[in-house]
């Protein structure tokens, strides 16, 4: 009996990418506990309910940053079409269409910005750093033009099953906000680990060239990637607006961030083509810990900042370093530039 647990910790800890989660997993303990010691309302249930509504959020886009960053890409629009979403939303709720309806159109539209993501890394090869920050502005301008320049009014007593839904029911004492998160989480999960299209993932982020020599088709693996980093963003962005009943037209802002923080503190390489979504639950647990229990002992925002983007930092450096040796050698895969090819080799590289 011992010989086979120690050979099924054995095939645990040798799975891609399970180490780090572990890791991470051990410094979320850590946290838990200090924040339980310095104030102990930090394990009531009251706050660790709201503590997993509120990190369910950061799991759906830390979801949508993962299988971008996977592919050796970034997607700097999560934020925008977070806040497109919820005031298109919205916007068609207050105007009258059934909420299920405007949750729809609202998801449709946003997977044509995923569509459009995609065919400019990968169809017009633009680099993903600049692509994404253009869809991230047009997304943005179309959040605020969508109720011409205005917040929306309250949603109504209409939509009350819409906002249950979301965000503020519950199904077996958890909020359905975190259920939306496990389920989105449990489908793109087994889309990764067990599916042609997510070992054709890895396989760009890991070498491009030679998933194409495999027969690999990069440009539609590459657009797959981003619409599903777009359907979350604007799933997230019917929870927010859920959440606060209206549409507000600064929704999403800062989201990219909170993306990559889930992602990278989780083991997901900017370098592309490692990492699990496992750890992109406990990324996002970290950084919903670090917020709530900073916020608990009475830290400024300021400091909190500061804290969480050194962590974010750390994470990236520590990644790049072990997966290049040298610290030449990262520096400049990270920026994208390999030594001897510039194909999409480095992290945030194009198709």
């Amino acid at each position: 009996m011992e010989i086979k647990r120690k050979i099924m910790l054995k095939q645990i800890i040798s799975i891609r990418g399970m180490g780090q989660v572990l890791t991470v997993t051990c410094g979320l303990l850590v946290l838990c506990i200090v924040f339980g010691i310095l104030n102990p309302n930090f394990y009531s249930a009251k706050n660790i309910t709201n503590l997993l509504r509120q990190i369910a959020p950061f799991i759906i886009v830390g979801i949508a940053q993962s299988y971008v960053l996977i592919t050796g890409n970034i997607d700097l629009s999560i934020g925008s079409v977070l806040g497109m979403s919820c005031m298109i939303s919205a916007t068609l709720m207050t105007k009258g269409v059934d909420p299920w309806a405007a949750s729809l159109i609202t998801i449709i539209a946003c997977i044509a910005t995923g569509v459009i993501n995609g065919a400019l890394v990968s169809g017009f090869r633009l680099p993903p750093f600049i692509a994404t920050l253009g869809t991230m502005t047009v997304a943005r301008g179309v959040a605020q033009l969508v109720n011409n320049n205005m917040n929306t009014d309250a949603i109504g007593e209409g939509a009350q099953a819409f906002r249950d839904f979301f965000y503020y029911g519950k199904t077996l004492s958890l909020y359905n906000t975190v259920w939306v998160a496990l389920a989105l989480w449990l489908v793109f999960n087994f889309i990764l680990s067990q599916t042609k299209i997510g070992r054709h993932i890895y396989a760009i982020g890991s070498n491009i060239d030679a998933a194409k020599l495999s027969g690999v088709n990069a440009a539609y693996t590459t657009t797959v990637a981003y619409v599903v980093s777009a359907f979350c963003s604007g799933i997230a962005g019917l929870i927010t607006c859920a959440a606060g009943g209206l549409g507000t037209m600064d929704a999403g802002n800062s989201y990219e961030m909170y993306a990559v923080a889930a992602a990278v503190i989780g083991g997901i390489s900017t370098l592309g083509g490692q990492g699990i979504l496992l750890g992109t639950i406990v990324g996002a647990c970290v950084w919903g810990v670090m917020q709530n229990g900073l916020q608990f002992v009475g830290a400024p925002v300021a400091l909190r900042n500061i804290v969480i983007g050194i962590i974010v930092i750390v994470s990236v450096l520590t990644d790049v370093i072990i997966r290049s040796g040298k610290s030449k050698k990262s520096v400049a895969r990270f920026l994208g530039v390999s030594l001897k090819n510039k194909t999409n080799q480095g992290g945030f590289g194009g198709v």
